[in-house]
């Protein structure tokens, strides 16, 4: 349910100003709006001590606890932690180049410039070159030695001579000596990369100030908070002024509260216009809340004007995971995995998140086990005289043995699911309009959605061999006249009929797009199964090769990958079918911005 929200206005004498704002800050109720946008901003100093707490926040969460905490305050280990992560990314940097340079000098083995300089000192010319391998033979001097083979069938040789001609072969080339060798390269990388470990545990004992850190960005964000809502007030003529949203609950009692807090003042609210936008509180039935989860990780909030459509979410996205995961083993790993690291992800996560991932798990073991789908292990791999393959089919009314079979069943499924569906989105947006007359055109499109439905059915398992049935086409017929007579109720007919035939067009064409889009959730499930099946079969091939130590870890391997592919699907599709087709089909679009009241402690984020 979004919760209805009102427009407050609150005055006081200017000398309570601060008073005022510290109790509006401690009833944590009052989404101020600024009423000069551009003067309430916090400054600079705060803002950049945000960031940088930020930034710290970020670069300690990947990496470990090491050592002993180091004893600073909360302010210095954020200045620390980035010095040394700059200081550690300049040598990052470094290594990378010197890396880089120890392979360009491969030719040259490991010599080293001082040899050559004793032997100039010693006055001898040295002369480093590079010659075909078969042509080393021909260079003429008192001394030739290779240093070892370039690329290209190329040598890398040494020329040394006391001031003599040299007779070098036409195809040589000449190189300058290095002006570092790899020995020193290698002696500088190693300094180097031990810095770097250095720096890792320094920041592992910075780790354990974590705590410390969020506790001063709270009061960093407090802080810019409180000035943004102190320069965003009004004053004028010994008088202060604030305005923003609250809950209608909470508007209605906010006088009263700021006098038992001792603040004189006079409070008013009022419902918001038609052209007005406030901000959208959700309040989540409880059998709903996982699906928060969700919503946070997308961060989208419907408009204050639209709907809630978190009830419709909680039911359709496990039912839509189960269909793309497809397997009853991997739904129990998610349910085990919810349940053994509870406690960790809910701290890293949160609750919703973490009770969204374990309904999830349950529903795919239901649909694996309605489909008879065990890590990719079916009645028909197990063959016929199996007991627990029969087990497995009296639990499976969805299972066949025959592949086309089986995906017939699994395409009638995912149409099913459309239809009731995208039925249950324009259901929700006609109970939004009634009794206005536009809940007539939602129920047209209703009616539309249905033949639509029949059609595709028919194109799919009757065929065009056999006409179509004249009920589908009559529904499809009244449920357009329904949508294009009562899309627009002008009073003028032309008006209505123009406006009701022109935004009716496009809505057609995507009712069928919309219908054939849950096709995905038979695909995108059977190649799940194919995938595991698959990395079975050639583990259990490599086993009788060879060993099981060998051919389990290509299986384990195998649903690794499928399970993470599976979790990518089920955003890429589960949560696109909810958030574009059926939000579509429901009117919503998503534009909310959140309630943040001005409160001491704001909510945070996972």
């Amino acid at each position: 349910m979004i919760v209805p929200m009102r427009k407050v206005h609150v005055a006081a004498r200017h000398s309570d100003h601060d008073a005022l704002l510290g109790s509006l800050e401690s009833l944590g109720v009052v989404h101020l709006v600024p009423v000069d946008a551009k003067a309430a901003v916090a400054d600079e100093q705060t803002t950049t001590a945000i960031q940088h707490a930020e930034r710290a926040l970020q670069i300690l969460a990947s990496h470990h606890h090491y050592g002993e905490p180091p004893q600073m305050d909360a302010p210095a280990a954020v200045e620390e932690v980035l010095r040394i992560h700059r200081q550690t990314s300049e040598r990052q940097s470094r290594l990378g180049l010197l890396h880089r340079q120890i392979l360009e000098l491969a030719i040259w083995g490991d010599m080293r410039t001082e040899q050559f300089q004793a032997l100039t000192e010693a006055g001898l010319d040295v002369t480093v070159v590079t010659v075909p391998t078969k042509e080393a033979d021909d260079i003429r001097a008192e001394l030739v030695h290779r240093l070892g083979d370039a690329h290209g069938g190329h040598v890398l040789v040494a020329v040394v001579s006391r001031g003599g001609e040299l007779e070098l072969p036409e195809s040589a080339e000449v190189h300058e000596l290095p002006s570092r060798d790899r020995p020193s390269l290698k002696a500088e990388a190693a300094e180097l990369h031990e810095a770097i470990q250095h720096d890792v545990k320094e920041l592992g004992q910075l780790v354990h100030l974590t705590q410390a850190v969020e506790g001063y960005l709270a009061e960093l964000r407090r802080r810019a908070d409180y000035t943004v809502a102190s320069r965003g007030s009004l004053s004028s003529e010994g008088i202060t002024a604030l305005q923003g949203w609250a809950p209608a609950d909470k508007a209605d009692t906010l006088a009263d509260e700021l006098a038992a807090a001792g603040i004189e003042a006079a409070a008013s609210s009022f419902e918001p216009t038609e052209d007005e936008s406030p901000p959208t509180l959700v309040k989540y039935p409880r059998w709903t809340s996982p699906i928060k989860g969700l919503f946070d990780i997308l961060g989208t909030l419907p408009g204050y004007k639209e709907f809630d459509l978190s009830p419709f979410f909680m039911i359709a996205l496990p039912l839509f995971a189960a269909m793309l995961i497809g397997d009853a083993g991997y739904g129990l790993l998610f349910v085990l995995a919810g349940a053994i690291f509870y406690r960790k992800l809910v701290a890293r996560a949160g609750k919703a998140k973490t009770h969204l991932v374990i309904v999830i798990g349950a529903v795919t073991m239901l649909w694996g086990i309605v489909t008879a789908n065990y890590f990719g292990i079916t009645p028909g791999v197990l063959g016929p005289a199996s007991g627990m393959g029969k087990v497995m089919r009296v639990a499976a009314p969805l299972y066949r043995d025959n592949d086309q079979a089986a995906r017939d069943i699994l395409i009638q499924v995912s149409f099913i699911v459309a239809v009731v569906h995208l039925t249950l989105a324009r259901g929700r947006k006609l109970l939004g309009f009634f009794p206005d007359l536009r809940f007539l055109a939602e129920l047209g499109w209703c009616f539309v959605l249905w033949a639509m439905f029949g059609i595709v059915w028919h194109l799919f398992f009757i065929g065009m061999a056999t006409p179509l049935n004249r009920v589908l086409l009559v529904l499809l017929g009244a449920g357009l006249g329904l949508a294009i007579v009562f899309t627009y109720p002008a009073r003028n007919p032309a008006k209505r009929l123009g406006i009701g035939l022109a935004s009716s067009l496009l809505p057609l064409l995507s009712t069928f797009s919309d219908t054939m889009s849950y096709i995905r959730l038979m695909a995108v499930g059977l190649a799940t199964y194919y995938i595991a099946f698959a990395f079975n079969s050639l583990g259990a091939d490599v086993a009788r090769s060879g060993t099981w130590l060998a051919g389990a870890p290509i299986a384990l391997f195998g649903h690794a990958l499928n399970i993470g592919l599976a979790i990518i699907a089920v955003f890429a599709h589960g949560v696109r079918l909810n958030m574009l087709e059926f939000s579509n089909n429901a009117g919503v679009e998503w534009a909310g911005y959140a309630y943040k009241p001005f409160a001491k402690k704001q909510p945070q984020e996972n």
